[in-house]
């Protein structure tokens, strides 16, 4: 399902993902507020739409302005244990990695979801794009189901 928000004009895109944060200190006392916070924080969205003929609206955050689009919840691309990694399963991430520079680092601390959140499995994927985990881990990349609004 599909919710109207504002968000900053350089995201308004289809198929454009971010991470919603919530309220900035700028958005006090903004008259679009509740256009804007309307996502759960923390959650990964992707723009399905831009509004036609949607005005650029002044932001306190967002330089470039923002404007009206249709987001709905995004699947999140993941690394988990191979043990566990089965569509339609439901798992955690395995916890915080302190290689940066490893090639899945992203995908072991995915945006958008937390290390104690179980979340079920869309699609197994397959081999993950590192060649060794230097943690000792045998993981394999899924794409997390998106959250229900």
């Amino acid at each position: 399902m599909s919710t109207l928000t504002l968000v900053g004009s350089r995201l308004a895109e289809p198929g454009q993902e971010f991470v919603y944060r919530g309220e900035a200190s700028a958005c006090e006392g903004c008259p679009y507020r509740d256009q804007c916070l309307n996502l759960t924080e923390g959650r990964r969205y992707r723009v399905d739409s831009v509004r036609e003929n949607a005005s650029t609206l002044d932001c306190g955050v967002h330089d470039s302005g923002v404007v009206a689009v249709e987001v709905a919840p995004a699947t999140v691309r993941a690394n988990v244990d191979i043990s566990s990694a089965y569509a339609g399963s439901k798992v955690a991430l395995e916890g915080p990695c302190p290689h940066t520079d490893c090639p899945s680092h992203a995908l072991c601390e995915p945006e958008g979801v937390d290390f104690d959140e179980p979340r079920r499995i869309e699609t197994v994927v397959g081999d993950p794009p590192h060649d060794f985990c230097a943690l000792d881990r045998e993981l394999t990349t899924v794409e997390f189901e998106a959250h229900e609004e």
